[in-house]
This record gives structure tokens, sequence and C-alpha cells, in this order.
């Protein structure tokens, strides 16, 4: 098992262009720049409650809308966290939480298990937060969970305001990336599958 569980991404295309740069045993340290205001603060969020170190330098193409932007993010930041897990050996693999934030209460599980899937069950009252557009959303945890091979599944059980709901989600999948990337101290040499390696078949 490595020591250095931490990775650098950089993604460029025509339409963004991204660096990130990842560290999973930190203390939730944050330096978020997007161009998308509330997109920075979910980060920031993530970052604070999975203790993750994260650094995010993003330029897209806003002057279309937020879609690009959002996407790559979640797709950077999950190449980045697969990078930093490397054969997986050690972790936990396994996380979950309940959320709750003022009104709004959501569910997290997810397995990092090598075999990307994303279950969706979150409904926005709002169209919008800020300038940015909330089906965005689940754009970024699509992208994330493929990209970091992730079987994440987001469910908000209830709430009205849409910040708050949003909110819940972003900080749940923190908290359960926390218990899951953590190392088994006592399995700390052995991959969590009776297999011997994660991904692939069932």
């Amino acid at each position: 098992m490595s020591d250095n569980r931490s990775a650098t991404v950089k993604r460029m295309t025509n339409e963004t262009s991204i660096s990130v740069e990842l560290s999973l045993d930190g203390t939730g340290k944050y330096d978020v720049e997007t161009g998308i205001g509330f997109l920075d603060h979910m980060l920031e969020q993530l970052s604070r409650h999975s203790l993750m170190d994260l650094k995010v330098r993003a330029e897209g193409d806003l002057h279309i809308d937020a879609h690009h932007t959002t996407e790559d993010c979640g797709w950077a930041i999950g190449d980045a966290l697969s990078k930093a897990l490397k054969d997986r050996k050690g972790i936990n693999r396994y996380g979950s939480s309940y959320l709750p934030m003022d009104e709004a209460l959501s569910r997290v599980a997810l397995d990092c298990s090598n075999r990307p899937f994303l279950v969706w069950k979150a409904t926005m009252p709002a169209q919008k937060l800020g300038d940015m557009d909330t089906e965005l959303f689940r754009e970024f945890f699509q992208a994330f969970s493929q990209a970091a091979g992730l079987t994440l599944h987001i469910e908000n059980l209830y709430g009205d305001n849409t910040h708050h709901i949003v909110e819940s989600i972003f900080k749940g999948v923190g908290r359960a990336l926390r218990v899951a990337i953590e190392i088994d101290q006592r399995r700390a040499d052995a991959v969590p599958s009776t297999k011997g390696t994660l991904g692939g078949s069932l």
C-alpha cells in the first residue's frame, strides 16, 4: 500500500480547461475556482466533509451555460479520486450517510467498487440556484461516479428549499466518502473483495 494517496489531473477540451489536485489523507482544505459560484460552494463542502484536500481550477465556456464546466469538473475530480485510490487496497470500500440540513434530508450510499453506476433520486423545487441550472447536479455526479469508479446512490428523502437539498447531498457524499476511502487497519494490505480485485464483473 502506498502512503501517498494523492493525484493531479489536467483535463483540456475545446469546451473546458480544468486542473485538479486531490489528497485523500488531508484535513478538508480546499481552494476552488470554477467560475460558478454555487458549484464552488458545493465542492468546498465535498472537501470539508470528506477530509480530502482539494484544489480545482476551471475555465469553461460559461458564455454558453454552465453545463460543460460542471460536467467536466465532476469528471476531473472523479478521475483524480480514482488515481489516488490506486489499487484500492486496504480501504473500507463502503460508506453511507443520512445528512439533514434544516428541513431537507438526503441519503447517500456508495461503494468504491470500480464498477461505476449512479442512482439519482432527487427533485429540485427550483430550476436555478444563482446562475446555475439545478439539473446540472445530476450531470456532475454522473461524471464523478463514472470517472471515480463509484457505485453511488443518492436520494433526497424530503425537502422544500433547493439550496438545502443540494447542500445536504454534497455533504452526504462527502461524509460517505470519508468512511469509504479510509484505511481499515485490520486489513490494510488486502483488497476488500473476495475476488481479490475491484472492478469487472460481479
